[in-house]
């Protein structure tokens, strides 16, 4: 598995992410497993959110990681309108229990909300000086929110990033390789299911013998700088995802993706999801 630095730690590009989960008591265990599968194979990357199922989510990592915490590379995020000083303790200590853990790895604003970023900056770091977190950085900011942001210590911004929505490579993306500031890819391979049947990505996905969503993944990895976070809970689904690691698309699958989802030629809105 390839690997990039983020926030002083060697960590593997392709990571799980875990939206969705904890939302069906029924897909509980299966969820469980296919964490634990993925940690198995070198996925040891896993991220998730206190918005996620409302706590669902981290409970279902924090029962997958028992027993193998110092395995695991763990993001979570905090809700904007719990932000403020008192709020991002208070949600971050929670979180910390849904997780089982003492400290989480690395501690995101999950998208910028009322309070002033100075604000949560100060709580964020107050937190790494408890041992609570180790890192902190964002989520869902664009390249004026990061500007103004302003903060060395920002370790990573979380967007939505694959051949449907990718605006920010007009200006964002290449920012962050600047700065050498890794980004997080969420939703790597659509949402829908529509770019998984796109003919295009067939095509190469034939020639590679491989899946539409290997080819979609190693797209978004063909920056260096760039994580990559897809959920799986199907276990073939999860072996894809790391195989993925070894499709390499050359000039032609490129310039098809190209053709059938044009690169940005002016700044876009930041896509969410």
């Amino acid at each position: 598995m390839q690997t990039i630095e983020l926030g002083g730690e060697s960590v593997p590009r392709i990571g799980q992410g875990t939206w969705h989960m904890g939302e069906n008591a029924g897909q509980r265990q299966a969820e469980i497993r296919a964490l634990r599968e993925g940690l198995d194979l070198g996925m040891t990357l896993i991220d998730t959110a206190e918005m996620y199922a409302e706590g669902g989510a981290e409970e279902i990592v924090g029962q997958a990681i028992r027993d193998r915490r110092d395995k695991v590379y763990l993001v979570s995020k905090v809700y904007p309108h719990n932000a403020s000083t008192k709020g991002v303790q208070a949600a971050c200590e929670r979180s910390l229990r849904r997780l089982g853990t003492d400290t989480i790895d690395l501690y995101l604003l999950h998208w910028r909300g009322q309070y002033p970023l100075s604000e949560t900056v100060e709580a964020f770091e107050r937190l790494r000086e408890q041992g609570k977190v180790l890192r902190w950085g964002v989520s869902n900011f664009d390249i004026d929110d990061l500007a103004e942001l302003d903060a060395p210590a920002c370790a990573t911004n979380q967007v939505l990033y694959n051949p449907e929505a990718r605006g920010i490579e007009h200006d964002l993306l290449p920012w962050q390789a600047q700065q050498n500031m890794p980004l997080m890819a969420y939703c790597p391979i659509g949402q829908g299911g529509a770019l998984l049947h796109d003919a295009a990505l067939q095509r190469i996905a034939d020639k590679h013998s491989a899946t539409t969503a290997q080819v979609a993944l190693a797209w978004a990895l063909r920056h260096p700088g760039v994580i990559a976070i897809p959920k799986a809970v199907n276990l073939d689904h999860l072996k894809q995802n790391f195989d993925a690691d070894n499709v390499r698309l050359d000039d032609d699958d490129l310039a098809q993706i190209d053709a059938a989802y044009p690169p940005p030629t002016r700044k876009q809105p930041l896509q969410m999801v």
